[in-house]
């Protein structure tokens, strides 16, 4: 059995964690039943990720993009659960297998237990805004740690698990910040951020994706997302997996001088502000029973996978 993520061409740590998070979690899988591909955490139940033939066990994965492959051949898809109800519903299962993102057994690991509280206040963007946006200027000009999404998983999560407070653009950021029960406050930069698989998870533990609107940090940033910037219009939103769109990103802000640089971060000013009021905001925790309770239906969804397939 082998693990499936996306891999981001720039890096993501919320797809990145399924390279080591099911070692701990069913250990062993990787010897048994070489022809099976475990489809774990992620919003990946799309036809264009998963067309090749072949046996898939389904385990807390979800839809957000595209088009669902057939997944009507029971001898192909083994579906034990999925992140929430709105993808049990999509896939037309009953919604009692949308039970958690797997992301929150992360907290479990001896690794990330009693990590020491020793930073007040993070955020984490959604990746698109850590590519080309000023975010780390901009955290800094408001006291908050940046936490870039792109960093290695393990970093990245604990950085998390440090912080007393949590401002996410990054659904697993604000999954994670939940799972190791650090409040948090969700945000938005862009109107392509997917409200579906947001709401997927938090209807699982009674919370509410609520997002406070924070403008774009930059020029290049508005461009890659098809947004405004001051007011102004900067075209369609361009994607940012290709090599050419990084270079794009890039090359249309000119070499920085001390007097651009300060510039940029003047027009950055709405950011800050709006980053700095998010921080200030009442954050939501789910309750520790709806955790607890969530993650032991998790448990007992693996304990069916080792009888069947070890």
């Amino acid at each position: 059995m082998k693990p499936y993520y996306w891999e981001s061409h720039h890096g993501n740590f919320g797809d990145d964690l399924n390279l080591w998070l099911w070692d701990y979690l069913i250990p062993g899988f990787r010897d048994v039943h070489p022809e099976t591909l475990l489809v774990g955490v992620g919003t990946v139940l799309n036809k264009a990720l998963l067309s090749d033939p072949g046996h898939k066990l389904v385990l807390g994965s979800g839809f957000g993009y595209g088009i669902l492959p057939d997944m009507s051949n029971a001898a192909e898809w083994d579906i034990r659960c999925v992140r929430g109800p709105l993808t049990a519903r999509k896939l037309g299962l009953d919604e009692s297998l949308g039970i958690i993102d797997p992301a929150v057994m992360v907290a479990e690991m001896p690794e990330f237990r009693n990590i020491p509280k020793t930073v007040r206040k993070s955020f984490v963007p959604h990746w698109e805004s850590a590519i080309a946006g000023l975010w780390p200027e901009v955290c800094n000009t408001i006291g908050v740690t940046y936490i870039d999404p792109r960093g290695e998983a393990m970093e990245v999560i604990a950085n998390i698990a440090r912080s007393e407070l949590i401002i996410a653009e990054s659904m697993h950021g604000a999954i994670l910040a939940d799972a190791f029960r650090v409040p948090w406050v969700a945000v938005s930069t862009s109107p392509g951020i997917n409200s579906f698989k947001w709401n997927d998870w938090a209807s699982t533990l009674g919370v509410t994706y609520r997002p406070r609107q924070v403008p774009v940090s930059s020029r290049a940033e508005a461009v890659l997302k098809g947004t405004r910037f001051w007011g102004f219009e900067t075209g369609a939103a361009r994607t940012a997996s290709t090599d050419d769109d990084e270079v794009m990103v890039h090359e249309r802000e000119p070499r920085q001088t001390g007097l651009r640089s300060a510039a940029k971060q003047m027009l950055a000013a709405p950011s800050a502000l709006a980053l700095w009021q998010a921080s200030r905001a009442e954050p939501q925790l789910s309750a520790d029973s709806v955790l607890a309770e969530r993650k032991e239906r998790f448990i007992n969804v693996l304990d069916g996978v080792r009888r069947d397939y070890f």
